[in-house]
């Protein structure tokens, strides 16, 4: 099967993304970058391009009655058309790309296109992506300066787990094993992983639940769960300026790929789907780039270690 419309496409490439359980404002924004994709493919198609600034900016008069079969050209006119409009960040770009990479991924697999036109699409750099975050002791120091039990819990349970905000918001007692030390969280498009957490942890957890059986873990306003809004208010009061919960879950995986250098382990605790996700949020400890630097590059002199392969009780001479 080859061809078709984006019109016709993009409520099945919808239904797709439901049936993987993303989430609606998710799907929501794939779909409005095809659709906006898909006008544009429209008046390039239908068009004087000298007009193509008075049409885009109203999308009455464009039509998703065109085929999603394009050149790789057309992507690559696509994204320099918009980045000459305003300015756009890279991340926005790179999640433009995103989306009409799982887009030409579904249509390609429908056999609706013979090839992807997003293979060769680069995406730009993004400077300074390597995030602030804190360090084991300064997170504990930060947990430490934190008088109120009920916040400097919802801290130190986003640094012993590395759950996302809406994951430790969701959080009920009765997803709690203290015989295992684990929590069971939902997390994007629903998905239930198990988290791990230290007996500490746990034991602050069960003085603050007291005798509750059941119900959030953490209540906000009319006894509900406590909202993402109120966990960032709390770090905004307490912690150093640019340090969010979600930090203090890069720090989270940054400590534990330290110690263990197993990239899988904190990508399934993470739940990330793909590892690329994963490594972002990842350091390599100064320490270890200095022993690895000293170690093996060949400038580097090392008498020291010279020394130490000397036999015990002969002393080396010196001139």
């Amino acid at each position: 099967m080859e061809g078709g419309y984006f019109s016709e496409w993009l409520n099945r490439y919808r239904h797709h993304l439901r049936m993987r359980n993303y989430s609606s404002r998710t799907i929501q924004s794939y779909e409005q970058v095809v659709r906006h994709f898909g006008y544009y493919v429209w008046l390039r198609r239908n068009i004087d391009p000298q007009k193509l600034m008075i049409y885009w900016e109203d999308f009455s008069k464009a039509r998703l009655e065109t085929s999603v079969d394009v050149a790789p050209v057309l992507i690559s006119d696509y994204l320099s058309f918009m980045g000459s409009m305003r300015t756009y960040k890279p991340k926005t770009t790179h999640r433009i790309i995103s989306t009409l990479s799982s887009f030409y991924r579904f249509l390609y697999t429908q056999g609706v296109v013979t090839s992807n036109p997003m293979l060769g699409v680069e995406r730009p750099k993004i400077k300074d992506q390597e995030l602030r975050y804190l360090k084991h002791s300064q997170v504990l120091r930060l947990i430490a300066s934190i008088d109120d039990p009920r916040d400097r819990l919802i801290v130190r349970t986003i640094y012993a787990t590395g759950v996302r905000v809406s994951e430790l918001c969701g959080i009920n007692i009765e997803n709690i094993d203290f015989e295992d030390e684990t929590i069971r969280v939902k997390g994007k498009g629903d998905k239930i992983r198990i988290v791990f957490v230290d007996h500490e942890t746990l034991e602050e957890m069960s003085r603050f639940i007291g005798n509750r059986i059941e119900g959030a873990l953490f209540i906000g306003q009319q006894g509900h769960n406590i909202s993402p809004r109120a966990v960032q208010h709390i770090f905004k009061k307490y912690a150093p300026q640019g340090i969010t919960p979600h930090k203090i879950r890069h720090s989270y995986a940054s400590e534990l790929y330290r110690r263990s250098k197993n990239l899988r382990v904190v990508q399934e605790n993470l739940g990330h789907t793909s590892i690329k996700t994963t490594e972002i949020y990842l350091h390599t400890d100064l320490d270890e780039r200095k022993r690895v630097y000293q170690e093996f590059f060949p400038l580097v002199e090392q008498p020291a270690r010279a020394e130490e392969k000397e036999p015990e009780g002969k002393a080396v001479k010196r001139e």
